[in-house]
């Protein structure tokens, strides 16, 4: 939006996007159409984009909606049950689903990435035996690396589970135990935590 009244929809990140948006850093501007010179691109891919009619320039509109793909990749989750896979490999939202209890909540192995799943795939036949194959066909929140990357909070006497990712600063995950409602929200500066591990 330019005038905080009417408000359009980001156009949908390509993969060049995104890996254009990853050499940048430092903070956004506020101006989605300042345009950022990418320095640390190559000089064959530099030729490319020249005899494309490109610049070798990253609008800062393009940064952010390839910021928002990353984060919604990286930490974008679900309670575990609140989405169900059909023996056809269809997902579905669960009807069913009346939320996680309290003891439940404050376990990391409750929460799913609600991505493609990456982990799962390198398990073992013994490490999936346990496994649901209804519930559990995402990657789980407590295998992330680096270990440590999520906090987990009761809120308010237990009425409100909170995670916060420490990876991406300013995403918080809400889920109020045994009920429907949870979700997630972002506020921060798009910049990922990448001395995580050192802090750790």
């Amino acid at each position: 939006s330019l005038d905080c009244v009417e408000w359009s929809l980001l156009p949908p990140a390509s993969e060049e996007m995104v890996a254009q948006a990853e050499k940048l850093k430092g903070r956004f501007q506020g101006d989605p159409s300042f345009e950022y010179e990418l320095t640390e691109i190559r000089a064959e891919e530099a030729e490319k984009l020249f005899e494309d009619g490109q610049e070798p320039v990253i609008k800062e509109e393009a940064r952010l909606v390839a910021t928002i793909e990353q984060i919604d990749k990286a930490v974008g989750i679900i309670p575990r049950g609140s989405f169900v896979k059909t023996p056809q490999g269809s997902v579905h939202e669960n009807r069913n689903f009346e939320g996680l209890s309290l003891t439940e909540a404050k376990k990391l192995s409750s929460y799913f990435h609600f991505t493609e799943p990456v982990n799962l795939k390198n398990k073992t036949l013994l490490e999936k035996a346990d496994l649901d194959p209804s519930t559990d066909f995402l990657d789980s929140l407590e295998h992330d690396i680096p270990k440590g990357s999520w906090t987990v909070h009761v809120e308010k006497g237990g009425i409100v589970v909170v995670l916060r990712s420490l990876l991406w600063l300013g995403l918080t995950f809400y889920h109020v135990p045994m009920t429907k409602q949870y979700g997630y929200v972002y506020f921060g500066t798009g910049e990922k935590n990448l001395d995580l591990p050192f802090m750790l």
